[in-house]
């Protein structure tokens, strides 16, 4: 029989994927290759770089495993993850609902159809419906900071974050004022919180639903999963230019999905840069929030 030649894309998966490679300069090594130029073929191949690649495709194998009854602190570190906590949020932002709710399916959105198949194998979907990356990036970079920023705040003095250093400081004049540091990111977090309600037909929630900001941090992590369900459902159905008949305003409003969209990503980003201002005034430093340099974190390229 003729020898077959290697398949050198699934020797590349084959890197990314192995138990033993969590960096990517340990996917390169195993496939004989610089770092550069391992992710350059598999993001090129692929369509995906390889660090995002592994990081969604370990996530489908622990939603597979929590469903057939794994512990979410066996299944986290098996995933790769250090605690039950980082788990839980990366799950929570991928799925959309913490891994202590059940899963319908293990398989997340993917532009290039490969995904976890039980018990180790991978499987290709030629149908996959591909995900706007553009949205997809715009959205979970806008969550990721505003988590960051809140575990920032949530470290100083509560006297401080609540202390209104910037009286007649609004963002719009329905929210009312935004003086603290608390105001402003509990208003990141309502926000979506709101529309969410609204979409789901639900009561508009309460503002004092988080009494500190640790416990704003943990119910951002629950809000971020839903709006980044919400938001990727919108774009596999192509629903942008649906309507939302909202019952919760006075008189009932109608509202344009993708306008929502871009409402929640516009004043997201400027409350963003009000509170690392804020946070700077009491030497507290952050990075600048670019989504160039969080993407390059994504890829494993920083």
């Amino acid at each position: 029989m003729p020898h077959s030649q290697p398949d050198r894309l699934r020797e590349l998966l084959d890197a990314v994927l192995d138990e033993r490679h969590r960096t990517l300069d340990e996917m390169a090594g195993a496939a004989h290759t610089t770092r550069f130029n391992f992710a350059r073929t598999v993001s090129e191949r692929a369509g995906e770089p390889p660090v995002a690649m592994r990081r969604r495709v370990m996530l489908e194998r622990a939603a597979w495993q929590l469903r057939g009854g794994a512990s979410v602190v066996d299944a986290g570190i098996a995933a790769g993850y250090d605690s039950a906590e980082g788990f839980s949020r990366a799950y929570a932002r991928a799925f959309g609902h913490p891994p202590s709710a059940p899963a319908a399916g293990h398989w997340l959105p993917s532009a290039n159809g490969i995904h976890f198949h039980p018990p180790t194998s991978l499987w290709v979907h030629e149908q996959e419906t591909p995900v706007n990356p553009l949205v997809e990036q715009l959205v979970r970079h806008d969550l990721d900071d505003t988590a960051a920023l809140i575990s920032a705040a949530a470290a100083l003095d509560p006297a401080v974050t609540t202390l209104g250093v910037r009286p007649g400081q609004t963002v719009l004049d329905f929210t009312g004022e935004e003086a603290s540091i608390a105001a402003v990111l509990t208003q990141l977090v309502h926000s979506k919180r709101v529309w969410l309600a609204a979409f789901d037909g639900e009561r508009a929630p309460a503002t004092s639903d988080a009494p500190s900001l640790a416990a704003l941090g943990e119910l951002h992590a629950g809000v971020a999963g839903r709006w980044l369900a919400f938001v990727r459902d919108i774009d596999a159905r192509r629903a942008w230019d649906d309507r939302l008949v909202d019952a919760l305003c006075e008189p009932p409003e109608s509202f344009v999905v993708s306008g929502v969209v871009a409402h929640v990503l516009t004043y997201a980003a400027h409350r963003r840069e009000l509170a690392r201002s804020m946070l700077a005034a009491h030497g507290v430093a952050r990075d600048a929030g670019d989504p160039i340099l969080w993407l390059r974190r994504e890829r494993g390229e920083a």
